[in-house]
């Protein structure tokens, strides 16, 4: 292929396209300050853009700085993550702020070798923040570039094998912009890589006649560019039912608990989770358990298992404690600010009032 076999043509290609076709004006970017880019990164994982930009703007709002962030309760970071999913990325997000302050003076280090071995950055984010921001010469492969890489590579290597995505990275290592033009480029050969894995190299009907590299393409030339990249081993579904208890009191305070870490939602404060109707009949005082409503049950999906969510809701007398469960009043002006799951808040927002 002519973008691999002349060296810089294939970077050259992706940072041409970035500047005219890239995507160039979302909120986290014309930017090489390293907090909002690593900010950004963080809730980019698994997560679209559109979802996003209303969580980063909240965010940087009301935690401008790395140092805001350090000085924040764990409480406050949640509560501003809540809904987007994925709580342990907000968890080591706080620590990593902590850390930057405690062992980097409040300052990013320059490198993705030093970057790394901050809590919840992993290698591809490293090298997103070092490049994006300090133009160091490293590869990124979130899962948008590494299927842009394997379809342009023919890459069928099994990248559930560690052996073959050490090799992928290597081979991503090997099409990064010329050593000499680095300083200039990494930045917009970084977003060229992530734009094109996002707008156009899609899973499903991947945009080929809109692709820079499509005539250096492999999988394009042979028409199976569905079968990459390759991955054969894949987490198992499973399913699971809860029940929530919601203890509402006639000021309109509800009973929450803080979820243990781990576990289903861990950190977050939850109404009482018990895994039978039983053993929530069994948390209430007796007099209680024949005002207990069973509510609409729903299924919450998360990434590889089904939550089947049964909610029961009982009225108490207000300060009326509920028995043999952790927790605490919260009353209607604060639980809305704490880090709850979505279901939880969801099921809070339309049907706390009724």
């Amino acid at each position: 292929m002519s973008a691999t076999t002349e060296p810089g043509a294939f970077a050259a290609d992706v940072v041409a396209w970035q500047a005219v076709h890239g995507r160039n004006s979302l909120p986290w970017q014309n930017t090489q300050d390293p907090y909002r880019v690593w900010l950004s990164e963080t809730m980019l994982q698994q997560t679209q853009v559109a979802t996003v930009r209303d969580y980063f703007a909240r965010f940087v709002a009301q935690l401008p700085t790395v140092q805001a962030l350090a000085e924040a309760s764990l409480d406050e970071v949640l509560g501003l993550w809540s809904g987007l999913g994925y709580y342990s990325r907000a968890r080591n997000l706080h620590r990593c702020a902590q850390d930057v302050v405690r062992l980097h003076g409040g300052v990013f280090p320059r490198t993705a070798e030093v970057l790394v071995t901050l809590p919840g950055i992993g290698r591809s984010t490293a090298a997103a923040i070092a490049s994006l921001c300090f133009g160091e010469r490293v590869a990124i492969l979130d899962a948008n570039v590494k299927r842009v890489l394997t379809r342009v590579l023919g890459f069928d290597g099994d990248l559930a094998q560690a052996a073959q995505e050490r090799k992928l990275w290597a081979e991503a290592t090997d099409l990064l912009p010329l050593p000499a033009l680095a300083a200039q480029t990494m930045a917009r050969y970084t977003q060229g890589m992530m734009d094109l894995g996002a707008t156009v190299c899609l899973a499903r009907k991947p945009l080929c006649s809109q692709c820079p590299l499509q005539l250096d393409c492999r999988a394009h030339a042979a028409g199976s560019m569905e079968n990459f990249p390759v991955r054969t081993r894949k987490l198992q579904r499973s399913s699971q039912s809860l029940w929530l208890l919601w203890a509402q009191d006639s000021t309109g305070a509800v009973w929450l608990q803080r979820r243990p870490v781990p576990g289903v939602w861990a950190g977050l404060y939850c109404l009482p989770v018990f895994d039978s109707e039983a053993a929530l009949h069994e948390a209430l005082p007796p007099a209680a358990r024949g005002k207990l409503q069973a509510l609409e049950s729903f299924v919450h999906v998360l990434t590889h298992k089904d939550l089947h969510i049964h909610p029961m809701r009982v009225r108490l007398r207000a300060g009326r404690n509920v028995p043999s469960v952790d927790g605490g009043w919260v009353s209607n002006a604060d639980w809305p600010s704490l880090g709850l799951p979505a279901p939880v808040r969801k099921l809070l927002e339309t049907l706390g009032s009724a």
